[in-house]
């Protein structure tokens, strides 16, 4: 696998410490903590990651 791309929140605060990354991977969305990328992520199956966000509306 290529170099993962890692996008923060556009609603993530200025000073960045209150927020998550996501990134596609092959086996779905992957969703780690921006304040400590190096502790690893989780990775969701994208349909399991869309029903996450209809229940944060």
């Amino acid at each position: 696998m290529g170099l993962i791309e890692w996008r923060k929140s556009q609603r993530s605060e200025a000073q960045g410490d209150a927020c998550v990354e996501l990134a596609a991977l092959p086996g779905g969305v992957g969703v780690r903590d921006s304040k400590d990328p190096d502790a690893g992520h989780i990775t969701l199956p994208r349909e399991a990651f869309r029903r996450l966000l209809e229940q944060c509306r």
